[in-house]
């Protein structure tokens, strides 16, 4: 039985290259799969997944109005699996088709993303993953500047921790740290 997996984690978590793995572990097996992330996350090209230690996919993009259960369906091959990066930044909708291919298709679907934006704040994708995904797991890294775990993104503008503003800022390490509360709060920038 299919079901929908979300994993989150603070930036640095590793994210992408689990997906680059589950990919290549399904393919090695001629099995395969599907590569979607979202149309706004535009920092290695739009349709581009790019871990930060330079490997990097072609995927599918997903904007606003993609229906991404018609997708799948008309796709000429059927998946294994449909592997989601990005998934923060998406819409309920999307998430509501991701349970459609679950149900409907039996195909497992696994997203990845954070689960909080910078201001403390859970992104609408990441919040409706959290309430319809069959299986939730955290990706856990370390905090930039101890060593307990990070849960939260700092964003900082030139030198600076921003705790406010649009809640879709597309950047990397050079704007965000991967924090604990503690740092969150009272940064060592």
């Amino acid at each position: 039985m299919a079901q929908l997996f979300f994993k989150y984690g603070a930036m640095n978590s590793g994210k992408t290259i689990e997906i680059l793995k589950v990919a290549h572990n399904y393919e090695e097996q001629d099995k395969p799969v599907v590569i979607m992330t979202s149309g706004l996350d535009t920092r290695s090209g739009v349709g581009r997944v790019s871990s930060r230690i330079g490997l990097e996919r072609e995927a599918l993009p997903i904007f606003a109005e993609t229906n991404v259960f018609e997708t799948i369906v008309n796709l000429e091959l059927k998946p294994y699996c449909v592997l989601i990066d990005e998934a923060q930044f998406l819409q309920k909708q999307h998430v509501l088709d991701f349970t459609r291919i679950v149900d409907e298709l039996n195909i497992p679907v696994m997203a990845f993303g954070l689960k909080n934006d910078f201001r403390n704040e859970l992104f609408e994708g990441s919040k409706y993953l959290l309430l319809y995904a069959d299986k939730i797991e955290e990706m856990k890294t370390i905090c930039w500047f101890c060593h307990k775990k990070a849960i939260m993104n700092l964003h900082y503008i030139d030198g600076k921790p921003v705790y406010e503003g649009n809640q879709v800022q597309i950047g990397g390490n050079e704007a965000y740290y991967p924090v604990c509360r503690h740092h969150y709060f009272h940064p060592e920038i």
